[in-house]
């Protein structure tokens, strides 16, 4: 039996590297695991987190093997992805770059989100974009081109930090991907479900440990006293750097440099040299324009200064 639906997706996504109209092919199981966040923002780290809890082993696996990403047509037509989904038999953690407005929601299922101060976020995202080979880029042109909405090839980005971040605040035309703003203001608005666990990328660097532990509670997974300190040695972001080439054996075809580009530095505040008074006076003005005061400093700091989203009244 299907879990019973809480609600429909409320909105549509459709960019050059997602489209939330593939998930229509989705069936669910009740102990399914989303991954849902805006790139840039601990992805992979989550999903390696995730892998080792449901495999209880430190072990590095295949994250695009063992973790499905069925939200981009990157990975080609929907149907033989939905195949392979269905023919896992460990239970599922299924990554998307869409924000939970753009999910249908289930009971049981249970929708992991991780959020980083946007201004790293877009650092990040820009490094990664510039990493891009030919091939990657070739492959999004013709998503572009082929794709009735979207019609064109994939806007190459400007190597200048500044004009990108500018870009990117404003979500202007040759911005290509999905608003980061309102992707945090959607996941912020659903924080108080029991389904639903809001993760934030400065408290995985703060406090390793105790966010593991506290996802392993949030998807009921038991590991024992044993095993736990091995899993937060191999989820340490240098740990999983070392083992890029396991956990992204393809990373080549689509990034220059692989899985160390991919897997950058996963520091902060690298925008702090990069960009100007001007450039940080908009960004303000747009996390004032569309956050709540709790969301925006949740964003920027996370819940060990902030306390618990779920707490948060606004």
């Amino acid at each position: 039996m299907l879990p019973r639906a809480i609600r429909p997706s409320l909105r549509e996504y459709r960019t050059w590297t997602v489209n939330s109209r593939r998930l229509m092919a989705y069936r669910p199981r009740a102990d399914d695991i989303f991954i849902s966040t805006y790139p840039k923002c601990g992805t992979t780290w989550m999903q390696h987190i995730v892998s080792m809890l449901v495999f209880r082993s430190p072990e590095p696996r295949s994250i695009h093997e063992v973790s499905l990403w069925p939200d981009t047509p990157i990975r080609g037509p929907i149907g033989p992805v939905m195949e392979k989904l269905e023919a896992q038999r460990h239970r599922r953690f299924i990554k998307v770059h869409l924000p939970l407005d753009g999910l249908p929601l289930y009971e049981g299922v249970k929708y992991v989100h991780v959020a980083r101060d946007g201004r790293d976020a877009c650092m990040s995202w820009h490094n990664h974009q510039l990493a891009y080979t030919p091939y990657a880029l070739a492959q999004l042109d013709r998503i572009g081109i082929d794709d009735c909405t979207l019609g064109r090839p994939f806007p190459r980005v400007s190597t200048d930090p500044r004009i990108f971040f500018r870009q990117w605040v404003t979500h202007g035309p040759d911005s290509p991907g999905l608003d980061f703003f309102d992707f945090e203001a959607s996941c912020w608005s659903e924080r108080q479900r029991p389904n639903v666990l809001l993760v934030h990328y400065a408290d995985l660097k703060s406090d390793l440990a105790g966010e593991m532990h506290r996802l392993a509670d949030f998807l009921d997974i038991q590991i024992s006293d044993v095993l736990w300190p091995e899993l937060i040695r191999a989820a340490d972001f240098d740990a999983m750097r070392r083992e890029g080439e396991r956990l992204l054996p393809n990373a080549n075809d689509h990034f220059e440099g692989g899985a160390k580009r991919f897997l950058f530095k996963g520091t902060n505040g690298r925008w702090r040299e990069a960009l100007t008074d001007d450039d940080l006076a908009l960004y303000d003005t747009k996390v004032h324009d569309v956050f709540t005061p709790a969301l925006a400093a949740w964003v920027e700091a996370g819940a060990r200064v902030t306390g618990d989203p779920r707490e948060s009244a606004c």
